[in-house]
């Protein structure tokens, strides 16, 4: 079934070349060493965060076909309480609040400290940006007030 978009402003339409751009940064973040289902677990969390409907369901959908349970979905939004993701998913999961929060604290050394543990700097780098895009597009999602119906 073809979901139908409505957005009170297109903001893609009216200027594709944000798109091409958007597209060419999830590009990347694919084609890196992260892993789908973290990229996508990212995506959903920060989603969560925001309130972003559209990203909600669409990545969720995404993660769902790229292999990632539905129960360690459901238990996305309780993932420091949860037994389901491995000490290196909660510290990215870790970092994907505190990016999203940003003006709490920002990324504290504490949480930048638990993703050394696990990743080089390369990827951390990419957790980085796959965080801030998410956070972008759930930005201008909320604003433009993209659904899915």
């Amino acid at each position: 079934m073809l979901n139908v978009i409505k957005y009170r402003l297109d903001v893609w339409e009216e200027e594709p070349i944000y798109w091409e751009h958007m597209v060419g940064i999830d590009r990347r973040l694919y084609a890196s060493s992260l892993t789908r289902s973290l990229i996508e677990l990212i995506k959903i969390r920060a989603s969560q965060i925001n309130k972003c409907v559209y990203c909600i369901d669409y990545h969720t959908q995404e993660a769902i076909a790229y292999g990632e349970s539905p129960r360690r979905i459901f238990l996305l939004a309780a993932w420091e309480e949860s037994p389901l993701f491995t000490d290196k998913e909660k510290a990215v999961l870790e970092a994907t609040e505190e990016i999203t929060h940003i003006s709490e604290h920002g990324l504290t050394d504490q949480t930048h400290q638990k993703l050394q543990k696990y990743f080089s700097k390369l990827e951390i780098a990419n957790i980085i940006v796959c965080i801030c895009h998410i956070n972008f597009l759930n930005r201008v999602g909320i604003a433009t007030r993209t659904v899915a119906t």
